[in-house]
């Protein structure tokens, strides 16, 4: 029997009911829909579900954005076209499981015993052959070898017209039943699907009262049609638990905000176990929890970890990730404007404070605090250290990349060093535009040998960390450049710098000279200080761009090179006059003029050159912190989990039915001929193949007696 594409026909009622009950009850309908299924799961998996529209705007533009927004991309599984695709191709594929069934059942019940014997002939498998035994005898003795070789035999006798007897046999009956759970698993999928989607949660917001969250706020303080009952008989959500603490609510992330859902328990973190590999990237992440049920008080201690849940009242706990679970940090500001005054501040990750910027008003948001930052200094690569490693994140994305593509792709070595702890903080100002910074506690080693502090700052999420770079002091700390910074700011200090370069550099007898190289000295100085502009109007408020400029505006491009150079080496040398009376105001020797000094001056030269570039008035450097950890818990309660296994389960039954089990049909005509019978025999099979052939010769040789003697 095949299978039919066309739906039911129904000989009564309108046009359009009868083309919509065939159209939707038939195969090539319900193909149809599993197709644009597949393709929208495929979206669902590439893009990413439940992010804010702020994500989708950076990544791919408003316009995109906003369509996505609007065809529900970014929640497919709870779209509305996508659960209505669903419900139809669940009623196509059980109008075609009803429509298929009754005539499979009927075909599997039929021997087709009355086919007539001059049809044998016509089969393309097919033997003819006389026997000595009487037709009787040998249908009996050919019905008990197929009986006993697993087929299912029916024998016929006929007496009127051409008399004999007529073997029918069938084997292989189950291809058609994979037809029925192949087909039954993909309803049974898909209402497991339905049952464990956003179907359920967004029925309570349509007919049960309950409405979105889209607000900010303690937990605590979300109204109650905002929340959902202990009992809901499916939900998906996460739930963070600091350690020390307790948590009943999970968050349930929706396209327009977040339902918060109601445990029949509260989850206590006594503690948070992480191991990481030398990559920085964790090896192993685990929770020690307490279950403690909200209506008896019962305590069920309980380890969660990847891979391995709990479960607890129908309700399963997944580990999913880790954070921060409100550390407390001590920070302090370091000066990056010459009005800026240092403070210092205590601040909980995830808190805020206020910070004054002379007459604006900023907010210091503490985000993040990383205590593992694990960089590449591999070939002395500094661009490493524009992204860290994220502990918190596995990236596996580069893992299979760095294992795929061309045959001359080599994994060059790396050199891993944990590089300390890092304080992540954003500065919003009044109008609510924010700059996100990060800062290292520690001094690092870059590959020069001078250890610098990393200052970085980004204006936009997707974008990497610039970083300043401030040379560290003998004792690895800023003090060094924050005293010359404020040195160099200082009008006197500038000036006590150049008389002292100018007696160290020129002869005394040679007054005319000395007053030229003061002059040069001086206007150098104010224009690297910032104090002076190069033109009316001039962009640059210091550094070497302020220099650049200047020497634009005043030296024929011809000399430039030149006189550059002969700046530069002034400025050096009067620099580091500035270093070492600004040491000297804090009791401190002045440094030697050897290779080391010359490293840091270089460096705290840089520094003070792009801190002009810095776009706040202060880094914010941390000086200490207590870490507190925090588990993240998806909890689901899925009564649908085991329909969906069944479902597979039948699936793959079914299309091992389907694809290896070969349905056979067999017929033998026995006729009286001279005391024995004359045997027509003709094989049937669903699939033709080299294996059926050989089950047809060995039947001939088993049943008929025959080996090469076929009748064609």
């Amino acid at each position: 029997m095949s299978v039919s594409t066309h739906g039911l026909r129904v000989r009564r009622g309108p046009q359009v009911v009868r083309a919509a009950v065939e159209l939707f009850s038939s195969m090539r309908f319900a193909i149809a829909l599993l197709t644009v299924i597949c393709i929208a799961s495929i979206i669902g998996t590439v893009l990413k579900q439940h992010e804010p529209l702020g994500n989708y705007i950076n990544q791919f533009g408003p316009f995109w954005a906003e369509f996505f927004r609007a065809a529900r991309l970014d929640a497919i599984y709870s779209a509305w076209w996508f659960l209505l695709i669903l419900l139809f191709l669940v009623i196509s594929t059980s109008l075609c499981i009803a429509r298929n069934t009754p005539h499979i059942l009927r075909d599997l019940k039929n021997f087709k015993e009355g086919i007539r014997a001059q049809s044998l002939r016509a089969f393309g498998q097919r033997a003819e052959t006389s026997l000595g035994e009487a037709p009787e005898a040998a249908a009996q003795r050919i019905g008990a070898l197929l009986a006993g070789g697993g087929w299912k035999v029916k024998l016929q006798q006929r007496t009127s017209g051409h008399a004999g007897w007529m073997v029918a046999a069938r084997a292989g009956g189950a291809h058609k039943l994979g037809y029925i759970a192949a087909h039954s698993a993909i309803v049974l999928i898909c209402l497991g699907g339905l049952f464990d989607g956003d179907l359920v949660v967004r029925a309570q917001t349509w007919f049960n009262g309950k409405s979105v969250f889209t607000g900010g706020g303690m937990i605590a303080d979300v109204p109650a049609e905002h929340r959902l009952s202990p009992s809901n008989p499916t939900f998906r959500g996460n739930i963070l638990v600091p350690e020390g603490g307790q948590s009943s609510v999970a968050i349930l992330n929706q396209s327009d905000g977040v339902l918060l859902q109601e445990l029949p328990f509260s989850i206590e973190l006594k503690k948070f176990v992480v191991d990481y590999y030398s990559t920085g990237m964790p090896k192993l992440f685990a929770s020690e929890v307490v279950l403690h049920d909200r209506a008896t008080g019962e305590q069920l201690p309980a380890r969660i970890e990847v891979n391995h849940p709990a479960s607890y009242k129908g309700v399963e706990i997944y580990q999913s990730s880790f954070d921060d679970g409100g550390s407390s940090v001590k920070l302090k500001a370091v000066p990056m404007a010459a009005a800026a005054k240092p403070f210092e501040v205590d601040g909980t990750i995830g808190g805020s404070t206020e910070i004054s910027n002379g007459a604006e008003k900023l907010t210091l948001e503490y985000a993040a605090l990383r205590v593992i930052n694990v960089e590449n200094f591999a070939d002395g690569a500094n661009g490493a250290l524009t992204s860290g490693a994220d502990v918190r994140k596995v990236d596996l994305r580069h893992s299979v990349e760095s294992r795929l593509g061309a045959a001359n792709k080599t994994d060059k070595p790396k050199t891993l060093r944990n590089i300390g702890p890092s304080i992540g903080y954003k500065l919003r100002d009044a109008a609510g535009q924010a700059r996100e910074y990060q800062n290292y506690m520690l001094p690092v080693d870059t590959g020069d040998g001078q250890p610098v502090f990393l200052l970085g700052v980004r204006d936009r999420p997707e974008e990497p960390f610039r970083y300043l770079r401030v040379p560290a002091d003998a004792q690895g700390s800023m003090d060094g450049f924050v005293r010359m910074r404020a040195a160099l700011g200082d009008p006197d200090v500038r000036a006590r710098a150049i008389e002292r370069y100018i007696t160290r550099a020129t002869d005394p007898k040679r007054p005319d000279l000395a007053e030229q190289l003061r002059v040069s000295a001086t206007r150098a100085l104010a224009l690297f200080a910032g104090s002076e502009r190069a033109r009316p109007g001039a962009q640059s408020a210091g550094g070497w761009q302020a220099i650049a400029e200047f020497m634009e505006v005043n030296v024929p491009e011809s000399e430039r090179e030149r006189a550059g150079g002969v700046l530069v080496r002034i400025l050096n040398d009067v620099l580091f006059e500035v270093l070492n009376l600004s040491r000297e105001s804090a009791g401190l020797g002045a440094l030697p003029s050897d290779e080391s000094s010359q490293a840091y001056l270089t460096q705290a030269v840089l520094a003070i050159s792009d801190a002009h570039f810095y776009p706040a008035p202060v880094a914010m450097m941390m000086t200490d912190f207590t870490q507190v950890q925090a588990s993240v818990f998806q909890v689901a309660r899925a009564p649908g989990k085991s329909v969906v296994y069944t479902g597979c389960l039948l699936l793959i039954i079914g299309i091992f039915a389907m694809l290896y089990v070969r349905e056979r049909r067999l017929w033998i005509w026995l006729e009286p001929r001279d005391g024995g019978s004359e045997a027509t025999m003709a094989f049937s099979v669903n699939r033709r193949t080299i294996d059926s052939d050989r089950e047809f010769g060995n039947l001939k040789d088993k049943l008929l007696a025959l080996r090469n003697n076929t009748t064609p």
